[in-house]
């Protein structure tokens, strides 16, 4: 084979909410654009407030240490810090790994349709970037085909719920009925705004 496939990233499970935040991902496309310079044949990253994921598809050559290096520089962080919280998945545990994604199976709630829609859109950025081609369209098309199966053939989606609907059910059970009581929502982001939903 004349290139390697990895799916390098972090996410709820490997890493703290400090390291999540230290080595998320603020201008995506400027970070891909920086791996098709060092070689790298195509790329697309997925950054979330849980998980951060970069698809890569290289040269032998071009290693998952290399690909550590850079993403811990691009932060201004270290690979000493960076490895221990990271996976690194090649070849068809890169793609299984994606599926599991795609399908909510590696959220933090089971089943939460949100994660489709963020993969879906950080694919689209990757392709009119230039970033990601042949390979990278394939394993992804294939990846939202599994998501679509799984939603529809199982019964995952049917008690799917977002972080911030459960945040809001937990604060009624232990406060009890929410009508006429404050709250402070940090962040502006989605999951801020579907709280401020569930909580009106």
């Amino acid at each position: 084979m004349d290139h390697n496939i990895y799916l390098i990233g972090l996410n709820h499970r490997s890493a703290g909410v400090d390291v999540r935040e230290r080595y998320a991902l603020t201008n995506i496309e400027e970070f891909e654009s920086g791996l098709l310079e060092l070689g790298v044949r195509e790329v697309m990253a997925l950054s979330t407030c849980n998980r951060v994921e970069i698809l890569i598809v290289c040269a032998p050559e071009i290693t998952q240490t290399n690909i550590l290096e850079y993403w811990a520089k691009r932060c201004c962080g270290s690979v000493t810090e960076l490895e221990p919280n990271t996976y690194c998945h090649d070849g068809l545990n890169a793609v299984k790994h994606l599926f599991r994604v795609a399908c909510s199976l590696d959220s933090m709630i089971v089943g939460e349709p949100q994660i489709l829609g963020q993969l879906k859109d950080s694919y689209r950025k990757a392709v009119e970037a230039g970033a990601a081609r042949v390979i990278i369209n394939r394993m992804l098309h294939k990846s939202f085909f599994v998501a679509k199966r799984v939603r529809t053939e199982t019964s995952i989606a049917s008690s799917a719920v977002s972080i911030s609907y459960a945040a809001v059910e937990l604060a009624k059970k232990i406060f009890g009925e929410l009508e006429g009581q404050r709250a402070m929502l940090i962040g502006a982001g989605e999951m801020a705004e579907l709280a401020a939903t569930h909580l009106l």
